[in-house]
């Protein structure tokens, strides 16, 4: 029924101009207005076209889950660039990370945790 139709994903922020910001300007995806100009709520456009939709909410909080992973060739490289943007890494109980933040598995698998300024979390990682 749906396998020929557009779909996408979404997540809400606290602060759309910031949201617009980090993910723009830091993480250098395209950000456009979702809608007619003014309606507040954007799309993420991914590598490879598809869309995120990011909308703000009044009383939001953070999703429980991880609402982006991007994958990339050179974790080290990745958050080593993302740390001159000023991005922090987070680090959780149970998960061994290295100084730069990094967890590495013995198969070569990496990833890196960190949020968007409304406390969403995104993962970068690499499968070795």
């Amino acid at each position: 029924m749906f396998g020929e139709t557009t779909a996408y994903s979404g997540f809400s922020v606290d602060d759309l101009e910031a949201a617009r910001g980090f993910y723009g300007d830091i993480l250098g995806l395209t950000v456009e207005d979702a809608g007619p100009e003014g309606t507040g709520m954007l799309f993420l456009v991914l590598p490879g076209g598809a869309r995120v939709f990011v909308y703000p909410k009044e009383n939001h909080t953070p999703a429980g889950y991880t609402v982006l992973n991007f994958e990339v060739d050179d974790i080290d490289r990745a958050v080593d660039e993302l740390v001159g943007r000023g991005v922090a890494f987070a680090r959780y109980p149970g998960f061994e990370a290295d100084d730069k933040g990094v967890v590495r598995s013995a198969h070569g698998t990496a990833i890196a945790w960190f949020t968007d300024p409304a406390g969403n979390v995104i993962a970068v990682l690499s499968n070795g």
